[in-house]
């Protein structure tokens, strides 16, 4: 995978995961099926709606793997026993991926009339500060440790 050009700076520390992040998204986005719908809902709610025609609920999962909402259908229909002259609704197993960003929360999913929503939250974090001890070095360069020493009461 090529570097992209703006994670190569030396002040983004930590940051390899976005890249990766990135490139499963290229990836998950290649596939439209099923086909979805992010809207707003309030000041901090999401609706992600996907069309899930044929699949019921016992068909469906809906989890949170590491920031990551996984839809998928799996749909064991009764189609040996049906005769299809023509099939245009597809009816196929799938796997749907969403990447959560930190605070984002799923509240519920529902099923109705074909459309699966399921409702996302963004908690605010509290905002904190906190400040950082700066520790005098020996002389020889290397950094003062601060020893503690645990002390059994019962010894």
């Amino acid at each position: 995978m090529a570097r992209l050009p703006v994670f190569d700076s030396p002040l983004l520390l930590g940051f390899d995961q976005f890249e990766r992040m990135l490139d499963r998204v290229s990836k998950a986005a290649a596939d439209g099926y099923p086909p979805y719908n992010i809207e707003r809902i309030g000041e901090n709610g999401l609706r992600i709606t996907l069309a899930v025609a044929g699949f019921t609920p016992d068909d469906l999962s809906v989890t949170v793997e590491d920031n990551q909402l996984v839809v998928r259908g799996r749909n064991g229909g009764d189609d040996r026993e049906r005769v299809f002259l023509h099939r245009g609704i597809a009816a196929r197993q799938f796997q749907r991926s969403f990447i959560l960003a930190d605070g984002i929360e799923v509240r519920g999913a529902d099923l109705d009339n074909g459309l699966l929503h399921i409702d996302l939250e963004h908690i605010a974090p509290e905002r904190s500060a906190r400040t950082i001890e700066i520790r005098k070095a020996t002389p020889t360069g290397k950094r003062a440790t601060n020893r503690t020493i645990d002390v059994d009461s019962e010894s």
